[in-house]
């Protein structure tokens, strides 16, 4: 069952006060681009998050995020109480001593001097909480990696539907192709009849005809085709890496192939129906593009 390269995963788990959330989604790419934004307390973890997503992920232009959020009375910095006692003794005094007016708001005054407020940014990450941490962005590619089977499955219905169109066309050319010969023989000999005071060959002629039509002959392609439409919904059913592009190779194959029946096809009907089946096969070409 093939996978789309297209892809969303969240996960949110509680630790303590925090809230850890992890977000994931990627888009398609030749090879994995991975962008990650981490908190800081977790960016001594960021290779072995890197090496997580590769491994699960394979490939895709992939945008990961963890950041954490804490209760407002949790995240508050403390104020230290002692040091702005100090600074208002002290402003007072120098207020008296040179004839400054005091500050009409202290508050504002005070909680503006340096480290009034104790900074937490020092935080060390526990064992405990990498472990709720991975948890999520485990359960966040999960998530991804369950997006990307159901977007593959309505890829893989469309292209199913498309080679049965592919199918159904080049069945479609088989009258245009039975009756082709004798055309082509009534052309060639009406031509020569217009033509005054010209004697020819009915042998010779019958020879240059067969050796006409085996040229503008269309059989092998129609089952080199066929061979490819065939080996195209084997490969989508196949599990492991690399189903993507194996698909993108037999698609080019299959363009060879219709490419070469059009400029075989002498008629105008014939030449239509292979404009048909360029048309689905594009198509194919476009989505194949998104398949992992």
């Amino acid at each position: 069952m093939i996978q789309s390269m297209t892809g969303y995963g969240k996960a949110v788990v509680i630790f303590k006060e925090k809230k850890i959330n992890v977000e994931i989604k990627s888009l398609n790419s030749k090879a994995l681009d991975l962008a990650a934004r981490i908190a800081p307390l977790y960016r001594e973890k960021e290779m072995e998050i890197r090496q997580l997503i590769a491994k699960s992920l394979e490939r895709g232009k992939v945008d990961f995020a963890i950041w954490i959020e804490k209760e407002a009375i949790v995240d508050a910095a403390p104020i230290n109480a002692a040091l702005v006692e100090n600074y208002y003794r002290q402003l007072k005094t120098i207020a008296s001593q040179t004839g400054i007016p005091e500050p009409a708001d202290w508050f504002d005054t005070l909680l503006h001097l340096p480290d009034v407020t104790t900074k937490t940014d020092m935080e060390q990450l526990s064992d405990e909480e990498w472990a709720f941490a991975l948890q999520a962005i485990n359960e966040a590619i999960a998530a991804l990696v369950a997006f990307r089977k159901q977007e593959g499955s309505a890829l893989q219905l469309k292209f199913n539907e498309k080679i049965d169109n592919i199918e159904r066309l080049l069945a479609g050319i088989e009258p245009y192709e039975k009756g082709r010969t004798e055309k082509i023989r009534q052309n060639i000999v009406k031509g020569l009849e217009q033509i005054p005071g010209v004697d020819y060959d009915k042998n010779r002629l019958e020879q240059e005809l067969i050796y006409y039509i085996e040229k503008l002959d269309i059989s092998e392609e129609k089952q080199r085709l066929t061979n490819h439409l065939r080996y195209f919904r084997e490969t989508m059913n196949e599990d492991g890496r690399g189903v993507g592009k194996k698909l993108g190779f037999i698609a080019q194959e299959m363009g060879r192939e219709i490419n070469t029946t059009g400029s075989k096809s002498n008629q105008a009907e014939m030449q239509n129906i292979v404009v048909m089946m360029k048309d689905e096969l594009e198509q194919i070409k476009e989505q194949v593009l998104n398949v992992l």
